[in-house]
């Protein structure tokens, strides 16, 4: 008889040890939840904010600023010299792949 106490005991035991176990890891799985949930809606507002400073940036298309000086003089600043002068010379060469 003191025996099947012992390994009722035992069984008893085993199953509060697993039961605290289990209960901590859900424990810790649900703050890593948590956790993960916030960084996700971090990153879906920078993503937001990205994709608003994207559409801004695709305002003046690139042909536009090719072709419009004017625009790109008041985009950036004239001492910039980013726009083409009248005695600088652009060369465009194209170099093709044999």
């Amino acid at each position: 008889m003191n025996f099947s106490k012992l390994i009722l005991g035992i069984y008893a035991a085993l199953f509060v040890a697993v039961t605290l176990w289990a209960g901590s890891f859900f424990v810790q799985m649900h703050r890593d939840y948590v956790t993960l949930k916030a960084q996700e809606t971090a990153n879906q507002r920078r993503l937001t904010e990205a994709e608003a400073r994207l559409q801004a940036q695709e305002k003046y298309p690139l042909d536009q600023l090719r072709h419009d000086p004017v625009l790109v003089e008041r985009i950036h600043p004239p001492e910039a010299r980013l726009t083409p002068r009248p005695r600088n010379l652009c060369f465009a060469l194209r170099i093709e792949k044999k």
